[in-house]
């Protein structure tokens, strides 16, 4: 990872999954995404070349596309726009990181679900329901539901587990106002790139984003609509009752579900083969989306 210790100013407040997180002053943030995977919660000792960049074209794309619905916390991904005690650095950071107005985090996480998947599926079939949302009898893996819903998360501590919440509980936490609002803008963003990734032959089935507060501004932050927060299918092999082929690390768990790993730290290292076939699927899914080459990308 990118030694940024002897920059002047700049403290480091830790480190995420995959992020690294700076505070350039009391106002501004700087996220570099590294090429780190994480699966059930345990962060993998394989690194996926490249990963990162995928992860910041992908987010400086969708910001772009959804500008307008909600505001974001993105200042910029051009490094030679960076304060100047970064520039030392502007090649290692080009492409992977982005400097970001400082929030204030809510403490949970808003994901948007179209189809059933996941723990969805999981939670289906014992309850016949979905973060406590009733829904139809007889739906199969993976089948497009009636309608998109909201199923709000806890947001994990590394190495932790994400846990799903109901929307009651979710208003508790943050308050039922900004619960409604968080829900609304959550289903418009998921509705608007749902039919965009349509268009361009991906099934956007589920999607998790994460807000901030500036005062009483709310803002969109951290990655956005990335193979890591969201699960991206190709629509010409999709078919209902059956696990999807993938654009996400759904590739990677699938490959450790063969394995007799307890899920726990430490994490199995990953073979050449499931490497190169993560990164191809993060890049396929970044050039598909956004329509630009993946080798153009300099943030």
């Amino acid at each position: 990872m990118i030694d940024l210790s002897g920059v002047e100013g700049l403290q480091r407040l830790g480190s995420g999954k995959v992020r690294e997180l700076y505070a350039v002053d009391d106002d501004t943030l700087l996220l570099v995404a590294s090429d780190r995977i994480s699966a059930f919660d345990v962060v993998l000792p394989t690194v996926i070349p490249d990963k990162g960049r995928v992860l910041t074209a992908m987010t400086a794309f969708w910001l772009d596309h959804l500008a307008g619905t909600v505001a974001d916390h993105r200042i910029t991904t051009d490094v030679d726009e960076f304060p100047p005690a970064l520039r030392p650095h502007a090649e290692a950071l080009r492409g992977r990181s982005m400097l970001c107005r400082r929030a204030q985090v809510l403490p949970v996480e808003c994901v948007a679900r179209g189809y059933l998947a996941g723990s969805g599926w999981k939670e289906y079939r014992r309850h016949q329901t979905v973060c406590g949302i009733e829904l139809p009898a007889g739906l199969r893996q993976c089948a497009q539901l009636p309608e998109p819903i909201f199923t709000p998360a806890t947001k994990a501590e590394l190495g932790a587990h994400d846990e799903n919440i109901s929307f009651e509980r979710m208003g508790e936490i943050v308050g039922d106002e900004l619960a409604k609002r968080l829900r609304d803008i959550t289903l418009t963003l998921y509705s608007v790139a749902a039919e965009h990734a349509r268009s361009r032959g991906i099934i956007l089935a589920d999607t998790k984003f994460e807000f901030g507060m500036i005062g009483d501004e709310l803002l969109l932050i951290d990655e956005v609509l990335t193979p890591d927060s969201s699960r991206f299918w190709p629509a010409d092999a999709y078919k209902v009752g059956r696990s999807q082929p993938s654009f996400d690390k759904q590739f990677v768990r699938d490959w450790l579900q063969t394995l007799d790993w307890p899920k726990t730290d430490p994490g199995p290292e990953l073979p050449p083969q499931i490497v190169a076939g993560t990164r191809r699927r993060y890049v396929d899914a970044y050039e598909r989306l956004s329509g630009r080459p993946f080798d153009q990308w300099n943030g």
